[in-house]
């Protein structure tokens, strides 16, 4: 009888050899980029964290990056440092978070400036908002508030609008060219005919300090600064653009409320890894972002920087992102806003 060559011990051999190589390629497949993807995790974080936020530091995304800091520092035991790059409307800084190492070490949080503003107005942006970044997580939601000194002789938009038809011109900061507060104050040209011309600062404080000197006529703001500088008896709130009004400031319309269509196109704070972070940590990531901004007291602290806590998922980031786009495209080529 003819002995089976699959039995013999050089078959035996083949057979296990086979086999072996076999695992072997199964390993550099799905299988090992899923257990791959399991040790990044855990081994996450290895070392100190950076989290680079919008604006100057001591600003109101400034102060927020750091409530959370110290909850992501008792969280993991590991150091988290707030890293502030102020300047050029963000680009600075979201340059260095895109140029960033993809290893959930360094992570952005910013407004929608970054990465919807700049890259409609700025074709020749140094990052690609979508390509170089992972969403992780809208924190929390609100809107600019449209403000002025506190002896201004008017307390409304709509008083604000009949004042200025009896001026030549009025001159107001922003934080920015393109940023949100431009771009309501733009559509509020248009829809009113006023002459408004924009002054862009670095930063929202030295837009203030002019208005306080007298070197500008009004301005805007984010919640937590208006509330902070209302208080203070220096500012009065005319109306925030926004969807709805915020707890901070609970007596402040919206522009809807005061007859004002259009400016109800929500601002928010997002967070944002390099593109190729890999998946089980910006799981992570989202994971710890979302059940601290559940704290009572982070709530608190979101809610007097005058916003309204959130702390989504990344795919629903994803959705409001691609929701947002079109509309502020729209809103920058019916307003005529050009990046200079």
């Amino acid at each position: 009888m003819k002995k089976n060559a699959g039995n013999s011990p050089d078959g035996l051999r083949v057979r296990r050899r086979t086999m072996v190589a076999a695992m072997g390629a199964a390993l550099t497949l799905p299988g090992a980029a899923a257990w791959a993807q399991q040790a990044a995790a855990a081994a996450f974080p290895a070392r100190v964290i950076r989290i680079v936020p919008f604006g100057t530091a001591g600003g109101p995304i400034d102060a927020i990056a750091r409530v959370y800091a110290d909850k992501l520092q008792q969280r993991w035991g590991q150091s988290v440092i707030v890293d502030a790059k102020p300047g050029a409307s963000g680009i600075i800084a979201a340059d260095a978070v895109a140029k960033a190492a993809p290893d959930g070490h360094t992570v952005m949080l910013t407004l929608p400036l970054t990465h919807i503003n700049n890259a409609i107005l700025q074709p020749k942006l140094p990052y690609d908002p979508v390509k170089d970044f992972e969403p992780i997580s809208q924190l929390a939601l609100g809107g600019p508030m449209l403000v002025a000194r506190a002896d201004a002789p008017y307390s409304n938009v709509k008083e604000f609008v009949a004042f200025g038809k009896q001026q030549k011109n009025l001159t107001y900061g922003t934080w920015g060219n393109g940023s949100a507060a431009h771009l309501m104050a733009e559509l509020l040209k248009r829809q009113t005919g006023l002459a408004l011309i924009h002054v862009p600062y670095k930063s929202e404080s030295a837009a203030h300090n002019d208005l306080f000197g007298g070197q500008l006529d009004f301005a805007w703001a984010n919640p937590a600064t208006a509330r902070a500088q209302v208080q203070g008896g220096r500012m009065k709130v005319l109306g925030i653009a926004a969807s709805g009004r915020v707890s901070s400031l609970p007596d402040v319309k919206t522009f809807a409320e005061q007859g004002f269509a259009g400016f109800d196109l929500d601002s928010w704070i997002g967070v944002y890894a390099p593109a190729k972070t890999p998946p089980a940590v910006l799981g992570k990531w989202n994971d710890a972002l979302r059940e601290i901004t559940k704290m009572p007291d982070v709530r608190d602290k979101l809610a007097s920087f005058g916003f309204e806590p959130l702390g989504n998922t990344a795919a629903q980031f994803k959705a409001s992102y691609a929701a947002d786009y079109p509309r502020v495209a729209e809103l920058i080529k019916a307003a005529g806003v050009t990046a200079d």
